[in-house]
């Protein structure tokens, strides 16, 4: 399989400088991830995993250890690489899903949805067109297609935020707790854009609420909690 992403050696921390303490987040965070595979981070809370997502995307910087990305312009070390190289990769090869949406005063839903295809170069009518279809499939009304998310209820927000961010398909991506305000209907939207993009070989790493939904999907496990080993075969372990 071809790899996608390799991690060596990842340490993360914060300095809480009022009280003159450090805070360890994880350390010597090695695996590597291949083009159509699915890695589910576990451990419990406080054990790093959203941090380390967050650190893979390179909204934190490590304190040590390298991320290499095979990207399509060459293989690049996103701890280390410049921030406008990061964000070239952000709207072209690496995509990150949370569980909150930052909704813009003023835009509406499908103007939100559909704004990644316009980047990548789609008519704006086309584009339209395919996020009504998103928004629809994770369940949005079509009353609500053209009103703006800031008056959503946290759940329809939600559901904007996952039909903007898998429009597209990316080599990465990151899903942080993409599960947590998602009825049941929208949750089975979202493991069945998974499977259609695991299946065009995105490489995806994840934290779910609801580890079950993905069982089927899970190709490893790796398991945060202090002095755990990596979990290399999923068939071995209990969600």
């Amino acid at each position: 399989m071809t790899q996608v992403l390799e991690i060596e050696g990842l340490k993360k921390g914060f300095s809480l400088h009022h009280l003159e303490k450090d805070i360890p987040a994880f350390d010597d965070i090695s695996f590597s991830v291949s083009a159509g595979e699915f890695v589910l981070l576990k451990g419990a809370n406080g054990a790093g995993k959203s941090t380390l997502l967050r650190t893979l995307y390179r909204s934190y910087l490590p304190l040590a250890g390298t991320i290499r990305f095979h990207s399509s312009y060459g293989e690049i070390d996103l701890a280390r690489a410049a921030d406008v190289d990061v964000a070239q990769l952000r709207r072209t090869e690496i995509g990150f899903v949370t569980q909150f949406l930052t909704a813009r005063p003023r835009v509406s839903a499908e103007a939100i949805v559909a704004e990644p295809l316009r980047l990548a170069g789609w008519d704006a009518e086309t584009a339209l067109d395919a996020a009504r279809q998103a928004l629809q499939t994770f369940g949005v009304k079509p009353d609500l297609w053209a009103a703006y998310p800031t008056t959503f209820s946290g759940g329809e927000q939600q559901k904007v935020n996952l039909a903007r961010a898998l429009i597209l398909p990316q080599k990465l991506l990151m899903l942080d707790e993409p599960t947590a305000s998602l009825d049941v209907n929208a949750r089975g939207a979202l493991v069945s854009r998974l499977q259609e993009l695991k299946d065009q070989g995105t490489a995806m790493i994840g934290v779910f609420h609801h580890p079950g939904d993905v069982e089927h999907l899970i190709d490893r496990i790796i398991d945060l909690t202090p002095d755990a080993f990596p979990i290399e075969e999923r068939d071995d372990v209990a969600l």
